[in-house]
């Protein structure tokens, strides 16, 4: 697998916080999991899952969606290789580095899902990313990506910073990465709709790829 030298650090990472990703995101999967099934749950045809950790949102898949899930640490795919058993679609898994996607020939996909991937992701790179997903996507293709993001509420946003230190050790990931902006100066992927699923911090961006 190729992959980009700003990722080494942290595929390095995740060769340890795999080990405990499910305990320690415990607390969050709680919520996570009541949502899993709207987000991937109305997908089909190819779907690329971008970061697809150890495998969480397997389960959810339409029978009809085949999936290629790719993932830089090969630590978090064996997680993910163990939770295929839940699937209901065909699911490939495959280590690979999202900014580059050596493995996967272009314009093949129908969508493009990820979940708190580019928040993991530096900033610098992220347009390397979200290059690749405008090379892969079909013309017409659709994406849709969850994210974290720095609240505007004062008390929330003070939690998040007393949080931030321990979230960027532990799983790499800020609040503060500007994914929704590398998206809108995409020459290929066109925002259409963002929300928030809760507070004003778990940002969902959904778009098309042009034609």
């Amino acid at each position: 697998m190729k992959s980009h030298e700003k990722n080494i650090d942290l595929q390095s990472k995740y060769s340890v916080t795999a080990f405990f990703y499910d305990l320690l995101d415990y607390p969050w999967e709680r919520q996570y999991r009541q949502w899993r099934p709207a987000l991937v749950g109305d997908l089909r045809g190819r779907v690329l899952e971008a970061g697809v950790g150890t495998g969480r949102n397997l389960e959810f898949y339409h029978q009809d969606v085949e999936l290629l899930g790719i993932e830089l640490s090969e630590h978090m795919l064996r997680k993910a290789e163990r939770r295929k058993a839940k699937a209901r679609c065909d699911v490939t898994l495959v280590q690979e580095d999202a900014t580059v996607m050596s493995s996967i020939p272009s314009h093949q996909f129908d969508w493009v899902f990820s979940t708190f991937m580019c928040c993991v992701m530096p900033d610098d790179i992220q347009a390397l990313a979200l290059e690749q997903f405008s090379r892969v996507l079909k013309p017409g293709g659709r994406f849709r990506l969850l994210e974290l993001v720095y609240s505007k509420n004062d008390k929330i946003r003070k939690k998040q910073q007393a949080f931030a230190p321990f979230v960027e050790k532990v799983y790499g990931a800020r609040f503060d990465r500007h994914t929704l902006q590398h998206l809108e100066r995409s020459a290929h992927l066109k925002v259409t709709h963002t929300s928030f699923l809760k507070d004003d911090t778990y940002l969902l961006i959904e778009g098309v790829r042009d034609s």
